[in-house]
């Protein structure tokens, strides 16, 4: 229903030089670095196993999670720069074919366990100060943020393994009605109106979190009582996905709360929280102000490059399994991460998802960034753009004066492209 055809995919498409092995083929140079995917529930286990063990000393260890997240990873974006490989389409199916990337994907889910427990454990003790207590909240909450990630990648593939493994990732978040939603909902309906996990320019990132959550939670019992309809069955049904994802979340605060204790569970509560809330801020990033327009029958257009926010920046790419490569994702939701590839006319972020963050948590800020970056992409087109039906008229007549000059310079460069053809 989204997917683009790979002709107009290729008119998009950069191509890296890469390296190649001694037949000929393309090798992945970051085969090895895609490790720091799974490796980062491991340095919370590791950060957390340190303060455990010297609660004073190491104090700042509790705050290793949001430090990651908001400080060193955007950071380094920076410092790094993008990404200069990109996979030929002859590289594909070699790459999807390689069991190791699957490998390295489900490598996350046990540690990241481990490190929720950890942190439940560590929240509960009576002589943990309050201040500790929020930083390990974050820290976990953070880490679990990111394994949402891994769900994503999981939950996009047929298998019913994967799709259970999936709904295990994203339990201790308690946010496993994402597998059916994003998958059966966004997917179909990204970039829209109708899509509460898209963005629209002039609405912030808090007036977003409400609509996003509650339209999600609501979209995805619809779309399972649809399923199990079409099945013959209600939606008690064991059959039911969501009820099974809730059961494993409920399940998993349980059985902490029952070893840890009671002062777990406002742990668990709060990181879920948190970690959740790191998802809707990356869906606040990825389709800001974009819309498919609709033809003149009013459907939709498919979806293409341009309704996606992009970045290319290579450590959060290497950290988000390459979601970043938004693109490709939305035109191929089944291809692995391994194989995304980056556009370069797609609509591109000024920083990597990482070093959008706190713009987005800080409205003015991320209007400042963004809104223009919208009226760019769309030529001056006012009309185009998704607006918040509550600041429409308000927004169209400020930037009425910027958008006619964009226009005007868009109109000067087809026409110089025009003369120059001839």
């Amino acid at each position: 229903m989204n997917a683009k055809t790979s002709d107009n995919l290729e008119s998009h498409k950069v191509i890296s030089p890469g390296e190649t092995d001694s037949t000929g083929n393309w090798k992945d140079p970051k085969r090895y670095m895609w490790l720091l995917g799974p490796a980062l529930p491991g340095i919370g286990l590791a950060a957390l196993t340190g303060y455990a063990l010297a609660p004073k000393k190491l104090k700042a260890l509790a705050w290793t999670g949001p430090a990651l997240v908001h400080g060193i990873i955007p950071a380094l974006d920076r410092a790094i720069g993008e990404d200069q490989s990109n996979p030929p389409e002859s590289a594909v199916q070699t790459l999807e074919q390689d069991k190791y990337y699957d490998r390295i994907v489900k490598a996350f889910i046990p540690t990241q366990y481990a490190m929720t427990f950890l942190g439940a454990w560590l929240a509960s003790r009576r002589n943990t100060p309050l201040d500790d207590r929020i930083g390990l909240t974050l820290t976990v909450g953070a880490i679990n943020g990111v394994g949402i990630n891994t769900a994503h990648e999981l939950g996009h593939k047929s298998n019913r393994l994967n799709k259970l493994l999936a709904m295990a990732a994203l339990a201790p978040t308690g946010y496993t009605h994402f597998v059916v939603e994003h998958n059966f909902g966004h997917h179909m309906r990204v970039a829209t109106p109708e899509d509460p996990a898209s963005s629209r320019m002039g609405e912030s990132f808090w007036k977003f979190l409400p609509r996003t959550v509650i339209g999600g939670i609501k979209s995805s019992i619809r779309i399972e009582k649809a399923r199990l309809a079409r099945k013959g069955k209600g939606f008690w049904s064991l059959d039911n996905e969501l009820l099974q994802g809730w059961a494993m979340s409920a399940g998993f605060f349980g059985a902490t709360t029952l070893i840890c204790g009671p002062r777990a569970l406002p742990f668990l509560a709060a990181q879920a929280v948190y970690g959740a809330s790191l998802l809707e801020s990356v869906n606040y990033i990825e389709h800001y102000g974009l819309l498919r327009q609709k033809d003149k029958n009013g459907k939709y257009e498919r979806t293409q490059p341009e309704h996606s926010w992009n970045s290319n920046h290579i450590v959060t790419n290497l950290f988000l399994y390459q979601l970043q490569r938004h693109s490709d994702h939305h035109a191929h939701p089944q291809r692995s991460f391994q194989a995304l590839r980056h556009f370069e006319k797609a609509p591109q972020l000024p920083g990597g998802y990482a070093s959008m963050l706190l713009p987005a948590y800080l409205p003015q800020w991320w209007y400042e960034t963004m809104d223009k970056r919208v009226i760019d992409h769309y030529e001056g087109d006012l009309s185009k753009i998704n607006w918040d039906p509550d600041r429409k008229e308000e927004l169209m007549a400020k930037y009425a004066d910027y958008a006619a000059e964009v226009a005007a310079e868009a109109r000067a460069r087809r026409a110089a492209a025009k003369s120059e053809a001839a």
